[in-house]
């Protein structure tokens, strides 16, 4: 859905660089935007009574959302890892 609020770029439109970067070179950066698109999509469907579910669902939807946005924002903020000279 292209209307769909809470989309990466919307929340972090300053690190889209870092995220596109991020998605091609981290396996589990780009499993952990997934889950969270995947996620979003569904309380977004959730709220517009697409598929509607119950209170503690949405609840339990909207923690995992907030898990998973946390995870990413800290991975666009910590610093770039040095590799460690031999």
């Amino acid at each position: 859905m292209p209307n769909t609020p809470h989309q990466l770029a919307e929340e972090f439109p300053e690190h889209l660089a870092t995220i596109r970067h991020l998605r091609a070179v981290d396996g589990h950066f780009h499993r952990i935007c997934e889950d969270y698109q995947a996620v979003n999509l569904a309380i977004h469907r959730a709220e517009t009574d697409i598929e509607p579910v119950a209170d503690l669902g949405m609840i339990d939807m909207r923690k995992a959302r907030m898990r998973l946005k946390d995870e990413i924002y800290g991975m666009l903020t910590q610093p770039e890892k040095l590799a460690e000279d031999p």
